[in-house]
């Protein structure tokens, strides 16, 4: 845990938010500021930077990241028409957290290129 990340501390419930789902290793909640009608994320509760601070023996945390972010798409009602998972790296990628965690988009169509 960092003690200066507000993943970090959503994961250890110093801060109160609802949770779409939790797990020992993952949580998903709403982003704060949705860019579609359906927005959570999905974050490691290990503190890991970016996608550049894991390495091999780390995937199986990676995979769960993504079928977290399936589960919860499922959930919310968005296997029909589809979604967009992101993971911005860096400030070049528009990375605003430094704790990675993937964005699901959904309940809308999305514009190629993003950005």
């Amino acid at each position: 845990m960092s003690e200066n990340c507000v993943f970090c501390k959503l994961s250890e419930g110093d801060m109160l938010t609802e949770k779409l789902f939790e797990n020992d290793d993952v949580m998903a909640i709403r982003d704060i500021s949705p860019q579609a009608p359906v927005h959570f994320l999905v974050i490691p509760k290990k503190h890991k930077v970016s996608i550049l601070d894991f390495d091999e023996s780390e995937s199986t945390l990676l995979g769960s990241l993504f079928i977290v972010a399936k589960k919860v798409a499922i959930d919310l009602g968005l296997e029909e028409n589809g979604f967009r998972v992101v993971v911005n790296t860096k400030q070049d990628g528009g990375q605003t957290v430094d704790h990675l965690h993937l964005h699901v988009l959904g309940g809308r169509a999305m514009a190629w290129p993003p950005g």
